[in-house]
């Protein structure tokens, strides 16, 4: 298993509105992983899969890892800036409104 830092493909997605779906694709081979969030009906798992389709792609094309032997080693969701609106309540009123986003982190490793 090669275990350098520098060899550790990741990507990172900025602020998506989703909740974790992280946990599911966690110690899973890359094949494992893109199958489980593919087929799984949640609106996260879209661009948790778009992520870890484009560290796959940075794996393979800048660090020349082999696309068969790279599996999930880290893979978390953080919080995110939160968006404050305004929802217009009797009495000339307003309620606070927390729009929520995350930033998801996804680091590919190869083994041997």
């Amino acid at each position: 298993m090669k275990h350098v830092e520098a060899m550790n493909a990741s990507g990172k997605k900025q602020v998506i509105k989703t909740w974790s779906r992280a946990s599911t694709i966690f110690p899973e081979f890359l094949d494992e992983a893109l199958a489980i969030l593919q087929y799984t009906p949640k609106a996260a798992c879209e661009p948790l899969l778009k992520l870890v389709k484009s560290a796959a792609a940075n794996a393979e094309n800048n660090f020349n890892m082999d696309k068969n032997n790279l599996y999930v080693a880290e893979c978390y969701v953080c919080p995110g800036p939160t968006l404050k609106r305004m929802m217009p309540r009797a009495q000339g009123r307003g309620y606070r409104i927390l729009k929520r986003t995350s930033h998801m982190t996804v680091v590919l490793k190869e083994k041997e």
